[in-house]
């Protein structure tokens, strides 16, 4: 596909706020279901939010992943304005820091550029993660906003200890953890077909309906990422949702 053509409409950027106010009404509706949702085993799992954005806009999905009996945690960063040397230090930190103190691998949720986060986190220390989840990221290649953000807020590598940090931030080796991406063909923020991995082993893309912005309310990727946190270790396979919520996911 010609990169002109991987650039969402203008039409889908404009209507991404009402569009992810009916995300949040859906999820509303479909509380009472998600309650029925396969249940966690009490491991441990990172959420990290997309940019421009931090931990009070993924309450509501941590919120309903400890509900589930998760034990659940946010970036704790602050702002999240682009893989910088502070960062890219602080979330290698974070997951030693819970796989240490649980004894247990942990699963990464990461929403846009969390995502891209999540992934290089997967690639640097697969020993420490159980699974990986990614919302509206473009997996398939960095898009060019994230290496400008980094690049503002790190005053173009001028300032002490960047100089070295690479952009975008990137780990060097395969990704070899269980990876779903999910992602949405009404994304006004990433196009959607950048969202997609290369299927192989262990790993899938799903697609819901929905805006990029209500990625973090809607109720089937809640019900997916329940289903897919809630997997036991060692035991993955392609998602398949219930009967009664496949409308909720247009390509299964």
């Amino acid at each position: 596909m010609p990169a002109t053509q991987r650039r969402p409409s203008r039409a889908a950027l404009l209507t991404e706020p009402p569009r992810a106010g009916l995300d949040v009404a859906a999820l509303a509706a479909a509380w009472p279901v998600l309650a029925t949702a396969r249940r966690g085993d009490g491991h441990p799992v990172l959420v990290l939010p997309g940019l421009l954005t931090g931990d009070p806009a993924t309450l509501v999905l941590r919120t309903a992943l400890r509900a589930l009996g998760h034990d659940v945690s946010g970036w704790e960063l602050g702002l999240n304005r682009g893989p910088t040397s502070r960062v890219v230090d602080a979330l290698r930190a974070h997951l030693e820091r819970m796989h240490r103190s649980t004894g247990r691998r942990v699963s990464l949720v990461g929403w846009s550029l969390g995502g891209l986060y999540a992934q290089e986190l997967a690639r640097a220390a697969p020993g420490s993660v159980r699974a990986l989840v990614t919302l509206g990221t473009p997996v398939g290649r960095w898009a060019p906003w994230v290496r400008t953000a980094s690049r503002i807020v790190d005053g173009g590598g001028r300032l002490p200890g960047t100089a070295s940090l690479p952009r975008p931030w990137a780990e060097r080796g395969s990704l070899r953890v269980p990876a779903t991406s999910v992602y949405t063909r009404g994304d006004g923020i990433v196009h959607w077909s950048t969202c997609r991995y290369e299927l192989r082993a262990r790993r899938e893309n799903v697609e819901v309906r929905g805006s990029h912005l209500g990625l973090a309310v809607n109720p089937a990727v809640l019900w997916l990422l329940a289903d897919r946190l809630g997997t036991a270790e060692g035991s993955w396979a392609p998602f398949r949702p219930p009967l009664a919520l496949r409308p909720l996911f247009p390509r299964r």
